[in-house]
């Protein structure tokens, strides 16, 4: 049984069949609420971090981030951004410590993260599967294509089951020297729940070492959703 939004537009193709007129779908239906923008929205991630060099053992971390939307402003190019306040503690029972100040903006169909002075686009809307767009299209690091996937679909974190979330994936390669592995989680009202950052290279040094997936150097990088809210 169609849902009424699908029959909607089942009449509407029908009708408009042969006629110009066009739909215009309503801003939840793009997926816009997958990533909102409102002051004073936070969320608080576990991170589970590894950190890899050589000659020296891999460095395990743990640690708790929160995320805060502040005001907004309006940026170099007249359009409406937010400050993305990021915090970091160890534990629960500990203040928390400034730990850097990112943006986060919506312009033109794109979210758009900046990290550390680089801007990525990390969403694109109207929200769907297969959907592939160029993150770096407004940083110089190259081309990096992005694509949607089990767009509306429930996934879980921790002991949370989330019903309507989108992934993203960067990058899901891995090769004998190299892997890369970068996806992200959103769900609705919500943002982003989870993150994953694998890039690793491995040895290559000596033929003994090669296919053998021994680590050189590189990081592993997990946020989950903790806790989020609005102050």
């Amino acid at each position: 049984m169609l849902s009424p939004l699908r029959l909607f537009r089942f009449l509407f193709l029908i009708v408009c069949a042969g006629q110009s007129c066009q739909y215009n779908p309503a801003p939840n239906d793009y997926g816009y609420d997958y990533f909102p923008l409102e002051t004073g929205r936070y969320v608080v991630y576990t991170v589970d971090e590894q950190l890899y060099s050589l000659n020296s053992a891999p460095v395990q971390r743990q640690y708790q981030l929160k995320e805060v939307i502040g005001k907004p402003y309006v940026d170099v190019a007249g359009r409406t951004a937010f400050r993305l306040l990021r915090y970091q503690r160890l534990a629960d029972n500990q203040p928390w410590q400034a730990d850097s100040i990112w943006s986060v903006r919506l312009v033109d169909n794109m979210a758009i993260r900046t990290e550390n002075n680089q801007d990525f686009v990390t969403l694109r809307f109207p929200v769907s599967d297969r959907l592939t767009w160029n993150g770096n299209q407004f940083n110089t690091l190259g081309t990096d294509d992005y694509q949607v996937r089990n767009s509306h679909q429930p996934y879980r974190v921790f002991d949370t089951e989330f019903r309507q979330t989108v992934t993203v994936i960067a990058q899901n390669d891995s090769t004998l020297t190299a892997q890369d592995k970068r996806i992200d989680v959103y769900a609705q009202q919500i943002g982003l729940i989870y993150r994953e950052r694998t890039q690793l290279h491995f040895c290559t040094s000596s033929p003994s070492c090669i296919g053998n997936y021994q680590i050189d150097y590189g990081i592993r990088q997990i946020y989950r959703i903790q806790s989020y809210g609005k102050d």
